[in-house]
C-alpha cells in the first residue's frame, strides 16, 4: 500500500469520527429561541399569571353571589359608573342622552364629569369589532396586565435585593385588595392604575420622558392624576436644577406630564364657560366637593361608636388603616415619590365630600400603601407569606363581592 493510500484512509476515519454537525438556524429561530429564554427567565409572566388567578376568583365569587340575588355578572360588571362609560363609548359627550343631576333633573353637561381616556380606548376596541360591554372589559383587563407588570419593577426599586419576590406579593397584594373588583369593571381605575404605576416606574428610573408621557396619559383618566402630576413635575424639577446628565429630558417629562390634566378641565371650563366648571358638574350632578375631610370625620366617628354592620366598620377600618401605612412608609424610607403619590391620593379621597361608602374605591390607586406590606412579607418564610396572601385576597374578594350585590353606595 502506497503512502497516498494510507492518507486517504486516514482521513476516511477522521471524517466518520467526527460529530454531525448541527443544521444551522435561520436568523428568525435565533430569536424565536432568546425571547423564549427571556421570558423564562423573566417575572413578568408570572406576574401576568398571578393577576389573572385573582383577578378571575373574585369574578367567580361575584358571580356566586349576584346569582343568589338574582343579578347576572355582566349587570354587576357593569354597574353605576359603567353605564355612563358604555353610554359615552357608544353615543359620545355631545349626544349622550337622559342626562340628570343629583335631584333628577336634565343636566346637559353631567357627561363631562367623566374623563374621556377610558370611552375612546372603547371606542377604538369596538371598532374591531366586538359589543360595547366586551370592549369595556377587555380594555380593563388588558389594563390590569399592564399595570401587574409595573408592580414587579416597582418592586425593584424598593427591595432590590429581593425584588421581583416584593413585586410578585404586591401584584397579589393589590389585585386581590377590597373593591379590587373594580379592575374587572368597565370603569377607569385599571387603566389609571396602569398608567399612574409606570409613570411612577419612570420617575424611580430617571425615564423623565416616558413618566410624563405616562402622567400625561393618566390625566386624560381620572382625576386622580393632579396628584401623580405633582409628583413628576416635583421630581423632574429636582432632577433639573441638580443639573443631572438626563436634566433635559427631565424637563420635557416636566412640561409633558400637567397637559393631559389641564387640558381636560381647560375643555371642560371653556365649554361651561367657568373656571371652575368641572368642580361645579361634580358638585350638581354628585354632591361630590372638597371639604378638608369634615364629612369623613363624622362619617368615621359615627359608625365607630354606633351600631352599624361589619361591612360598614370595616370600610372605616381600611380607611385608617391605609393612613397607618403612609406613615409606615415614610418610616420606612420608601422613595419618597411613592410615600407622596400615596399620601396624595389618600389626603384627597378623604379630604372630599360625597359617598363614604366608596373612599375604598377611591384610595384604591394609592398603591405604595402596600409596599411596607409587601417588602414585610419578602423577609418571611415562603409559607407565611402566601398564606398571609390568601388571607388577604379571600377578605378582598367577599369584600368586593358584597359591596356590588348586598351594600348601596359603596361602588
Amino acid at each position: 500500500m502506497d503512502t497516498l493510500s494510507v492518507l486517504r484512509e486516514v482521513d476516511d476515519l477522521d471524517q466518520s469520527a467526527a460529530p454531525e454537525k448541527a443544521p444551522r438556524q435561520g436568523r428568525p429561530a435565533r430569536v424565536f429561541e432568546r425571547v423564549l429564554d427571556r421570558l423564562a427567565c423573566s417575572p413578568y409572566p408570572r406576574a401576568i399569571l398571578l393577576y389573572l388567578v385573582i383577578r378571575t376568583a373574585s369574578v367567580q365569587l361575584l358571580d356566586l353571589l349576584a346569582a343568589r340575588r338574582g343579578a347576572t355578572l355582566t349587570d354587576r360588571l357593569t354597574a353605576w359608573d359603567g353605564q355612563w362609560y358604555l353610554r359615552l363609548a357608544v353615543h359620545g359627550y355631545a349626544d349622550l342622552p337622559g342626562t340628570l343631576d343629583a335631584a333628577r333633573q336634565p343636566y346637559s353637561d353631567a357627561p363631562m364629569a367623566f374623563f374621556p381616556l377610558y370611552p375612546k380606548l372603547v371606542a377604538a376596541v369596538m371598532w374591531l369589532g366586538p359589543d360595547v360591554v366586551t370592549a369595556a372589559l377587555t380594555v380593563s383587563v388588558l389594563a390590569g396586565l399592564v399595570l401587574a407588570c409595573g408592580l414587579i419593577r416597582i418592586g425593584r426599586a424598593v427591595s432590590p435585593e429581593r425584588g421581583d419576590r416584593t413585586g410578585l406579593l404586591l401584584v397579589a397584594l393589590w389585585a386581590g385588595a377590597p373593591m379590587a373588583i373594580v379592575f374587572s369593571m368597565a370603569y377607569t381605575e385599571a387603566v389609571f392604575c396602569a398608567f399612574a404605576v409606570w409613570s411612577l416606574v419612570g420617575v424611580l428610573e430617571r425615564r423623565w420622558l416616558p413618566a410624563g408621557l405616562c402622567a400625561f396619559a393618566a390625566g386624560l383618566s381620572r382625576s386622580t392624576a393632579v396628584v401623580l402630576v405633582a409628583v413628576v413635575v416635583v421630581a423632574a424639577l429636582i432632577a433639573v436644577f441638580r443639573r443631572t446628565e438626563k436634566r433635559w429630558w427631565a424637563l420635557a417629562g416636566a412640561v409633558v406630564a400637567p397637559l393631559g390634566v389641564a387640558g381636560y378641565l381647560g375643555f371642560v371650563a371653556y365649554r361651561t364657560g367657568s373656571w371652575t366648571g368641572w368642580q361645579d358638574i361634580e358638585l350638581r350632578g354628585w354632591n361630590t366637593e372638597f371639604d378638608f375631610g369634615a364629612e369623613t370625620a363624622d362619617s368615621v366617628l359615627a359608625r365607630l361608636t354606633g351600631d352599624e354592620s361589619v361591612f360598614s366598620t370595616l370600610t372605616v377600618l381600611l380607611l385608617l388603616g391605609a393612613v397607618a401605612l403612609v406613615l409606615v412608609a415614610a418610616f420606612l424610607r420608601v422613595p419618597w415619590p411613592l410615600t407622596l403619590y400615596g399620601a396624595g391620593v389618600l389626603l384627597l379621597a378623604i379630604g372630599t365630600r360625597g359617598l363614604p361608602d366608596a373612599k375604598i374605591r377611591f384610595i384604591l390607586p394609592a398603591f405604595p400603601v402596600l409596599v411596607p406590606i409587601a417588602i414585610g412579607l419578602s423577609k418571611r418564610r415562603t409559607v407565611t407569606a402566601v398564606a398571609a396572601a390568601v388571607a388577604w385576597v379571600v377578605l378582598g374578594a367577599w369584600f368586593s363581592a358584597h359591596a356590588l350585590t348586598a351594600w348601596r353606595y359603596a361602588i
